[in-house]
């Protein structure tokens, strides 16, 4: 994990103690985008009711946030989250794909 990743993850587990979520992952799937292109997203969070899928990024490259919409597009059931940090701690959060629940 890169310092950021692990900033997150450390936030992830605050959310899992406080019940908010159930669980989450790091880097559990890999998703087929297209021909020999793949993404592996950062973050797999279980909710009671949905998964969402969660990118750490600290700047984006063109291609990381091209393939982060493509793969939201081909995997309409899943909710993508796109998270930056403003200051160490203060996540930023651009929601794609399918809203959250409630």
């Amino acid at each position: 994990m890169t310092q950021l990743e692990a900033r997150y993850a450390g936030t992830l587990e605050y959310l899992k103690v406080g019940g908010v979520i159930l669980d989450w992952r790091f880097e559990p799937l890999k998703f087929r985008i297209a021909k020999r292109t793949w993404y592996t997203p950062d973050f797999l969070l279980i909710y009671p009711s949905r998964f969402e899928i969660h990118e750490t990024k600290g700047f984006w490259e063109d291609d990381a946030r091209v393939k982060w919409k493509a793969c939201a597009d081909l995997y309409p059931w899943l909710h993508f989250v796109a998270v930056t940090e403003r200051k160490k701690g203060e996540f930023v959060y651009e929601h794609y794909g399918v809203p959250p629940d409630g």
